[in-house]
């Protein structure tokens, strides 16, 4: 695992949302842009998770609670769906806690409610885990 890896992952991710974005355009759900991504990105045989537990564990205690990623791509890349005007600072601590709690090293907020994905509607966020990363060139 290196970062090179990592952010070419990224770059799969993005170009399938440009795709999904092109194709439907901005003003529909979250759950239908989800849908879509995953089918994309297992074309391109990639294998993603989606709406899966994440474990919360509070002063050593695995509580049992409902919170859920949008997708897990390559059991790698957090991958947060959106459908908002703009993304917010709650979107990106959302995505932060998410990567903490399952310890991956990159994230995604995706934002289909845009004109265009790629300069406006996309945030990629890395952890401490992808600094450790060999650059692997």
């Amino acid at each position: 695992m290196t970062q090179a890896y990592v952010n070419a992952v990224t770059r799969k991710i993005i170009g399938a949302a440009i795709d999904v974005h092109k194709e439907l355009g901005p003003g529909l759900l979250e759950s239908i842009y989800e849908k879509c991504l995953i089918h994309v990105l297992t074309e391109m045989q990639l294998k993603v998770l989606s709406q899966q537990k994440i474990p919360v564990f509070f002063r050593g205690v695995h509580l049992e609670c409902d919170l859920r990623f949008d997708l897990l791509v390559e059991e790698l890349i957090v991958v947060e769906v959106k459908a908002v005007e703009n993304i917010l600072l709650v979107h990106e601590a959302q995505l932060l806690t998410y990567l903490k709690l399952l310890q991956k090293p990159k994230g995604i907020i995706l934002n289909f409610n845009c004109i265009n994905i790629f300069k406006f509607g996309q945030q990629t966020m890395v952890t401490n885990l992808f600094a450790k990363l060999p650059k692997g060139y």
